[in-house]
């Protein structure tokens, strides 16, 4: 079988496309025949060896996977089912998504939600289940569209444009926030933004609070941007954080939160229990499903091409989601 593998290089963890047995896949009661994967961050951090993922090596990249049972010992699933796997490891502490088998405990496994192919389900991938987890957790604490707009940041990475997209159909106002305005602003707004702004328009010049222009945030970028959006949320609005891309650190203030009550929720998708799991592919497959997947999923290729594309997620100059077709 092939397999985008991570070794060990004298230049550091490296992808490499390799063939292996699939007796040589990590321990699992249920083996999946992949259909497809998609790239997301991580997989460019893991493959580019821009970040050390892989937590033990060789391993398989690839952290979402969509696929046929090909065998399974677990009574919930049975051979040619349709299933999907994001998150739970894959890819960082077992064989993961960019192979042409998986080999998995049947608990990590998620059955594919009627109303979503195997294609949709890796468009969507470990990107479109943080955006609408981020979605159903800020709603959960009483966010509403009659608040006012809320900020996405990273809007042109694929979580960010889900956001925008989820929101806009749940009747919230998105406002977009990227450094590419002039060359992405369009794009934006063609999928439901109701503005398109860069991350200087957020600053503070150096104080703890600014004006409450918006009801809340999906941040992806945490650092300064990230410390920039809480000194501008409403009072009670909520901050889902989401992701690192421009910096783990956060250098804020308690005020937003004793002063305005508002809240920073931490979106972690990799172990999201099950029953929540399954409610929230439920809503992808339904009322959250984007209007503009294919428009926000544009391209799909083969194993050989998912190098590349990786660079050019590292170097900032890909956007959208990109899915991989395993038996291509």
């Amino acid at each position: 079988m092939r397999a985008l593998r991570i070794i060990d290089t004298d230049d550091g963890p490296r992808g490499r496309l390799t063939t292996m047995d699939r007796h040589d896949l990590t321990d699992g009661n249920v083996v999946i025949r992949t259909s497809y994967s998609s790239l997301n961050y991580k997989d460019a951090l893991a493959v580019t060896g821009a970040g050390k993922i892989a937590r033990k090596r060789p391993l398989n990249a690839g952290v979402d996977v969509s696929g046929v049972i090909e065998s399974s010992t677990d009574d919930r699933f049975a051979k040619g089912d349709e299933v999907l796997v994001t998150g739970w490891f894959l890819g960082e502490k077992r064989d993961g998504g960019l192979a042409e088998y998986v080999q998995v405990p049947g608990e990590l496994i998620t059955a594919l939600p009627q109303g979503l192919t195997l294609w949709e389900a890796m468009a969507l991938g470990t990107a479109g289940f943080t955006a609408g987890m981020a979605i159903q957790r800020m709603r959960d604490n009483s966010q509403a569209p009659g608040h006012g707009p809320v900020l996405v940041t990273g809007a042109s990475g694929g979580v960010g444009m889900f956001a925008i997209d989820m929101l806009a159909r749940a009747g919230f106002s998105p406002v977009a926030v990227t450094r590419r305005v002039d060359t992405q602003g369009d794009a934006l707004r063609a999928i439901g933004a109701s503005q398109v702004i860069s991350p200087d328009a957020l600053s503070l010049d150096g104080k703890p609070l600014g004006e409450t222009s918006y009801a809340g945030a999906i941040d992806a970028l945490g650092g300064e941007v990230l410390a920039n959006v809480l000194g501008h949320i409403k009072p009670y609005g909520n901050v889902a954080a989401i992701g690192l891309a421009a910096s783990p650190q956060l250098a804020t203030t308690v005020l937003p939160f004793i002063l305005r009550g508002v809240s920073l929720l931490g979106i972690h998708s990799v172990e999201c229990p099950t029953p929540l799991r399954e409610s929230i592919w439920q809503s992808l497959a339904g009322d959250l499903k984007p209007t503009h997947l294919q428009r926000i999923a544009a391209s799909t290729i083969g194993l050989d091409e998912v190098a590349d594309v990786c660079s050019a997620i590292i170097a900032g100059t890909h956007s959208g989601r990109t899915v991989v077709d395993l038996q291509r």
